[in-house]
């Protein structure tokens, strides 16, 4: 990891991070507060940046690439609730807050990069300025409402339809998922995702 006023791809990293969607609103003065505690972090694909039942837990700005949050039951199975890419985040903030271990894993789908600080730092720095607080909120809201609606679609549409919602919820992704991850996020065997898209009933 390194330091981002330190990287020397610092200028283009700047430029990134500011169209994040929680960043690209923050003022001035709070950005040149905040840019000196984010670190730089790469991570190949398939590497765990949180691990399910964690205490230590960090905020991510995803800069490239894409991550998604797993669940893992007692027996080992693995439920995909999110997928994230650049200008989002992941975060373990409602853990955080409740003084709870984090519910699920964060993992590396591709090649990916972050700016990354402790959720110390960042609520720390959010209690100093109000504004940010109520954009990074919103959009944890947001986020949490699309793993409740990603749950329940899994139980109210057929294969086809859960292909459907994902492709107009998520065009960005569509080309760019492994199909064996998105078949896992849509409770389907990546057979039957080729099945589908064989027989004319989707088109990916």
């Amino acid at each position: 990891m390194v330091a981002l006023v330190a990287h020397p791809e610092y200028k283009i990293l700047r430029l990134q991070l500011r169209q994040n969607l929680v960043l690209k609103n923050m003022p001035q003065e709070a950005w040149e507060e905040l840019e000196p505690l984010l670190e730089i972090a790469d991570y190949p694909k398939g590497r765990s940046l949180e691990n399910q039942g964690d205490l230590s837990m960090e905020q991510y700005f995803i800069i490239e690439g894409i991550l998604k949050r797993v669940v893992t039951n007692k027996e080992g199975k693995e439920m995909i609730l999110r997928f994230a890419a650049e200008s989002d985040i992941d975060t373990s903030y409602a853990a955080w807050r409740l003084k709870t271990p984090i519910p699920y894993s964060i993992r590396a789908v591709t090649r990916v990069r972050t700016a990354k600080l402790s959720m110390e730092q960042w609520v720390r720095f959010m209690d100093r300025h109000p504004s940010v607080k109520a954009d990074f909120e919103f959009e944890v809201m947001k986020l949490m409402s699309e793993v409740m609606a990603h749950t329940i679609t899994l139980h109210l549409l057929d294969a086809p339809g859960r292909v459907h919602r994902f492709m107009r919820k998520h065009p960005e992704l569509t080309e760019r998922l492994p199909k064996k991850e998105l078949a896992s996020y849509l409770n389907l065997s990546p057979e039957t995702l080729s099945r589908l898209k064989h027989k004319g009933k989707i088109e990916i």
